[in-house]
């Protein structure tokens, strides 16, 4: 049977999702939670709908798992949630665990994935209490030139130049929102929407599209 998992991490102590030999990753974590306190034969394998990188967070997360055919009156996914809610460390948090709808898969059925990026310049130092939540760039933040610039950047095309390459992987993708607002806190917010972002693609977005908004590079070179 597939459940579906819905869950929340904080990414600043994860070498991002994907499992890796010797690194704290979110998938490493999820599955081996899932195989001891289930009890499984086989360690489990959790599909996600989208890959984060190094200490990136989600909130809104989703992903699969191919568990064994349940016994009679046997509620897996209750008991899946419940057990995972105990053991998880305090930096993943399970939201939902659900029979999964025929044909459902995390990573093919997901229409799109968003992403945030929070910005603050250096000379207004952030609320210490969003430390690992924004990043802190040297120049000042022209929102009104980043949204003039963001649709330059939008539609369907080859993203390659803001891609690091992964063998078999497409760059081929369809970015259809981006766009930036500044907070009343003065933090600025980039948001991104896209079928599928690539091997950082959303940070090098966030950088070229700051550092032609700050005059460092033309509108020609996005």
């Amino acid at each position: 049977m597939r459940l579906r998992i819905d869950l929340a991490y904080d990414g600043r102590e994860f070498h991002g999702w994907a499992r890796q030999p010797g690194q704290r990753t979110v998938q490493g974590e999820l599955e081996l939670w899932t195989t001891r306190v289930l009890r499984l034969a086989e360690p489990a394998q959790v599909v996600v709908a989208g890959r984060t990188d190094a200490g990136v967070h989600a909130r809104g997360q989703v992903a699969h798992v191919d568990l064994p055919a349940p016994g009679e009156g046997d509620d897996v996914a209750s008991t899946l949630l419940h057990r995972l809610r105990r053991v998880l460390p305090d930096d993943i948090v399970v939201h939902r665990v659900t029979p999964a709808p025929a044909g459902f898969d995390a990573r093919f059925s997901a229409a799109w994935r968003r992403y945030s990026y929070r910005v603050v310049e250096q000379d207004a130092p952030p609320d210490p209490l969003l430390r690992g939540h924004v990043i802190a760039v040297p120049q000042p933040v022209d929102v009104e030139r980043l949204n003039e610039l963001a649709p330059l950047l939008l539609g369907l095309r080859d993203f390659a130049p803001f891609c690091k390459p992964r063998d078999g992987a497409t760059t081929i993708r369809e970015l259809r929102e981006l766009g930036a607002r500044r907070r009343d806190d003065g933090v600025v917010e980039i948001h991104l929407l896209a079928d599928a972002f690539c091997h950082s693609m959303v940070r090098s977005l966030v950088g070229a599209l700051l550092a032609a908004a700050g005059g460092r590079r033309d509108a020609a070179w996005l």
